[in-house]
């Protein structure tokens, strides 16, 4: 970790003042009745994809504890839900990946969920019951890989501690019982949804080789801002 990226917060307020690779596609969320504002909010592409994913481990965990739908009609629905999550999430977050150098990181993470979904399939369709009585801790292993590289990619300690707190919560399960799979999504989805709503630290800007000058010295006057702003600020 650098010194500036120790400086910030692990999580705060979501920042205004974004990059030319945060404004790509970013969702800005304002909803009133008259003039009384309900909610307000900005998601970039990767917030989208944490509330993705959030959506669609939830669903899948939640059905797996309180339906009692066959498993290999699961499996067929999971993994295509899965793989279309996974087409979501490198097609929208490819070109921040790219311009922060990252694009490892995305393919890390589709590498991750695949490996996941077969092994998944193939204790289902084999019945490997060695697999299927540590689904749970498959994927929040899985998962917690995906941060700890993530984290260290971007220098992020929340992003790092994130990983840590679902390898731990592999430790968990054993406490819950018959709720490994409520455990499971919740740890999971909550995670994504807290990372999707609040801003989190991260290395310090780098010079984009995909971007224009014009768009490189926008990106150095955005980090200027938000530099004066966390001084104002504290």
């Amino acid at each position: 970790m650098n010194l500036s990226s120790l400086a910030q917060p692990l999580l705060k307020e979501k920042q205004e003042e974004l990059d030319i690779q945060d404004l790509q596609g970013l969702w800005r969320i304002n909803w009133k009745i008259d003039r009384m504002t309900l909610y307000s909010g900005i998601y970039t592409r990767v917030d989208q994809v944490f509330i993705i994913w959030a959506v669609i481990v939830g669903v899948m965990f939640a059905t797996a504890q309180f339906l009692p739908i066959n498993w290999t009609i699961q499996a067929i629905w999971w993994s295509s839900l899965t793989i279309v999550g996974a087409i979501a999430m490198m097609s929208l977050t490819w070109f921040w990946a790219g311009v922060e150098r990252l694009r490892w990181v995305v393919c890390g993470w589709a590498i991750l969920v695949l490996t996941g979904v077969v092994l998944t399939d193939l204790g289902i369709f084999l019945g490997w019951g060695e697999i299927l009585i540590h689904l749970c801790p498959m994927w929040l292993s899985l998962s917690a890989t995906g941060y700890l590289f993530t984290g260290i990619g971007l220098r992020s300690r929340a992003l790092f501690l994130a990983g840590c707190l679902h390898f731990l919560s592999v430790g968990f399960l054993s406490y819950v019982g018959g709720w490994q799979f409520l455990t499971t999504g919740a740890v999971m989805s909550c995670s994504l949804l807290l990372l999707a709503q609040l801003q989190w630290d991260m290395r310090s800007p780098i010079e984009y080789a995909l971007l224009t000058s014009a768009q490189q010295q926008f990106n150095r006057q955005q980090h200027q801002q938000r530099i004066r702003n966390l001084e104002i600020k504290s």
